[in-house]
């Protein structure tokens, strides 16, 4: 989900996985797979760039996660040769 601000300023939050394509004519527009259409203050880049920090927020938790399994044996550490 990413926190996005409409025309008359009111606060937006938007699932970003709905986004189909975002427009940049004098407004950015989103359109969203449902062919929804949103418009809002920030810059398309902007809106971008917030997509790509959430994804990596959830991937950097999927990576860090302590319930993941275990390396297997062969990518474990093994002694240091004598």
């Amino acid at each position: 989900m990413i926190q996005l601000t409409r025309l008359n300023r009111a606060p937006l939050v938007l699932n970003s996985d709905l986004i189909e394509h975002i427009e940049i004519t004098p407004d950015t527009v989103i359109t969203l797979t449902s062919g929804q259409k949103l418009i809002v203050l920030e810059p398309a880049a902007e809106v971008v760039e917030r997509v790509i920090a959430f994804r990596r927020s959830i991937f950097r938790g999927i990576l860090n996660c302590p319930f993941s399994p275990p390396e297997p044996p062969e990518l474990q550490p093994g002694p240091e040769p004598v």
